[in-house]
Order: structure tokens, then sequence, then C-alpha cells
């Protein structure tokens, strides 16, 4: 991913890993952490996979609020709109979710949205008709009103070395299940966990911690 414009938000970090989707990997799966995994990061996730290929994978935590920051305050914040411009905005950017989409890379901001938006040399096509895209330019069309329809702006990522995740997997620390639009752009963030476990047939009230696989 090689945007051209400014970045969302500024980190000391590297660079996040290469987003190439792979045949035969999880490239746009859920994957859903189970409480056998042991890592209170992760606890109750379920994070949208943008890229898994032998380099590693690359993915946005989807129901975790990032806490007291609304989206209209960041765009304040980041000189977009100005102090009080807040009524100005769109329906959709008005209550537009901010998210904690990872350990790391926490000061940058990734929104992943619909295709129905689309920046040369910025946006990364992932599956099923969602984007991701990390420059301030699409902050800046959602202020506006020419955004994508759907969208979440999540702050920080989650990431795995080679191997990794597949080692997590095999240990019942994930399970994973087909995406869809309601899971990652839904605004109902805190029931997400429960009904991406019903959506593989797995009752979250009988949950315990041993799984298989799904």
């Amino acid at each position: 991913m090689a945007p051209t414009g400014k970045r969302i938000g500024e980190s000391t970090r590297g660079a996040s890993p290469a987003l190439a989707n792979s045949a035969g990997y999880l490239d746009g799966q859920l994957l859903i952490a189970m409480p056998v995994m042991g890592d209170p990061r992760f606890e109750r996730s379920v994070i949208y996979l943008c890229a898994h290929s032998a380099e590693g994978a690359m993915g946005i935590i989807v129901n975790h609020p990032a806490g007291s920051i609304d989206f209209p305050e960041l765009l304040e914040q980041l000189g977009i709109i100005k102090k009080g411009e807040h009524i100005k905005l769109p329906e959709n950017a008005e209550s537009m979710k901010v998210l904690r989409g990872g350990p790391v890379d926490t000061g940058r901001g990734f929104v992943l949205h619909s295709s129905d938006f689309y920046i040369e040399n910025a946006t990364l096509r992932i599956d099923g008709g969602v984007c991701l895209t990390a420059t301030v330019d699409i902050l800046r069309a959602i202020a506006n009103g020419s955004g994508p329809k759907h969208a979440i702006l999540a702050l920080g990522y989650a990431g795995w070395a080679p191997g990794q995740l597949e080692t997590e997997i095999q240990s019942n620390g994930w399970l994973h299940c087909d995406a869809d639009a309601d899971l990652i752009f839904g605004d109902d963030v805190d029931e997400k966990y429960g009904r991406a476990l019903r959506k593989i047939g797995i009752d979250p009230g009988m949950l315990s911690n041993e799984a298989g696989h799904a």
C-alpha cells in the first residue's frame, strides 16, 4: 500500500505489513476471539482480516470503541473542520464510529469502508465490497459528504508475524467466519461479538474455554 496523501495520524513504528491478497488465506474473513486465547488486548474481539499471506496478517478490530473521542472531535483535532462546525457535517459523519483497531500503530487511523469510494494508489480493495484507506483524504471526503456510504474509523491495527496467526488458530485462540457488511459497519458495536458467534452456530451463553475450529 503506497498512499499518495498524508496518512491519518503519525507514529514512530515501522510500516504496516504488505497488504496483498493471497488465495488460500483468510483475507476478507472475520476472526472471532475465544476465551482460551488469554490475551486481554483481544478479549471478545471481532477482527476483519485485511491481509493474510505467508508474510503475516493484518486486521482491524471492528467491535471495540476507542473511548471517549468521537469522529467530529477527531476531525477537529486534525484540522479538517473548524471548532463549532459539527452541525455542518452530514449525518453519516456525525454518527461515524471511532474504534480501537488493534495494539499496533495506535497513533494512525485506518478507515474500513464500502467500495463506492476509491482513491488511486491509496485505497486497498480487499473482498466482498470492502476497502481500506489510511489517508486523511477519505476523512475530508466523509466530512463534506462525498465519502463512502459505509465506513468505520479504527485507531491502530492488529498484526501477526509469518505463521503466527495460523498457530493461534490451531491453538483454539480464534474461530473464523465469512464477513458481512452489518458485522463490519453496524452501529451495534457491543452486539457484534455475540452475533458473529451465532453466525457460525455458537450460542454465546454456552461458550466455554474450549472450542473447536470454524
